[in-house]
C-alpha cells in the first residue's frame, strides 16, 4: 500500500480501533484461478481475527494460504473550498480522505462445530447488543443450529503484519485540517459525520 509519511497510523489501538468499529472485511488471496476477493466480518482476539463462509466457498479449501485483508473506514470527498489557503492563494485541489488497515497472514480454516458455535454467540452478541430484546443463538431450535453448523467452517488468521493508512488532511495546515471538519459536518452526507469525528479524534490524539 502506497503510504506517504504524512499518513502513516501505527498505533495498535488506532489499527485495532478501526477493525472493531468496521469488522467488514474485504480478504484477498491468490487461489489457483488467481486472485480472488471475499466479504465478510471478522471478530478481533488479542492478535487473530476470526470469521466464517459457506462450506462452498473457495477459502474453505485454503488452509495454509497467504491473505490479505482490507478493514475500510470511513472515506469522503474533500472540497478545497473548505481549506482557508484556497481563498488566499487558489493553490489547492481536491481530494479523498479516508482510513484504512491492511492485516497480512495465513489462513486456517477450522472444522470444528464447538469453536463455530462459540465464535457465532460472540458475533450475535456484539452486534446484537444495542437491540431492545437481542437475538440470540439460543432462539434458534438446536437442530437449526446444528444444520446451519455443519454448513459453515471457520476461519482464523493470525496477523503477520498490520499496516494502516490514515489519509485526514495531516499534510494540510491546522486551519486547513478544521475547515475540513467543518466542511464535512456542514454537508453532512452519506458518512461525512463519521470521517470529521475521525479527523477530530486524530487531531485530539496529537501529542
Amino acid at each position: 500500500m502506497y503510504t506517504p509519511k504524512h499518513f502513516v497510523e501505527t498505533r495498535v489501538e488506532a489499527l485495532h480501533g478501526l477493525i472493531r468499529a468496521y469488522p467488514f472485511a474485504t480478504l484477498v488471496t491468490h487461489a489457483a484461478d488467481g486472485l480472488t476477493a471475499n466479504h465478510l466480518p471478522f471478530e478481533l482476539v488479542g492478535e487473530v481475527l476470526h470469521g466464517h463462509v459457506a462450506r462452498g466457498n473457495e477459502l474453505a479449501q485454503l488452509d495454509g494460504a497467504e491473505v490479505l485483508l482490507v478493514f475500510q473506514g470511513p472515506d469522503g470527498y474533500i472540497s478545497p473550498n473548505w481549506y482557508p489557503s484556497k481563498h488566499e492563494t487558489g493553490r489547492e485541489v481536491p481530494t479523498w480522505n479516508y482510513a484504512v488497515v491492511h492485516v497480512h497472514g495465513r489462513l486456517r480454516v477450522i472444522d470444528d462445530a464447538a469453536w463455530l458455535r462459540r465464535l457465532l454467540e460472540t458475533l450475535t452478541d456484539h452486534h446484537e447488543a444495542g437491540q431492545s430484546q437481542p437475538w440470540k443463538i439460543s432462539d434458534a431450535p438446536d437442530d437449526h443450529i446444528e444444520k446451519s453448523l455443519r454448513a459453515i467452517v471457520g476461519l482464523e488468521v493470525a496477523v503477520d503484519r498490520i499496516e494502516g493508512k490514515f489519509k485526514l488532511s495531516q499534510n494540510h495546515p491546522a486551519r486547513n485540517r478544521a475547515g475540513v471538519i467543518v466542511g464535512l459536518r456542514e454537508r453532512d452526507g452519506d458518512g461525512d459525520a463519521e470521517l470529521a469525528a475521525w479527523m477530530t479524534q486524530q487531531e485530539e490524539s496529537k501529542p
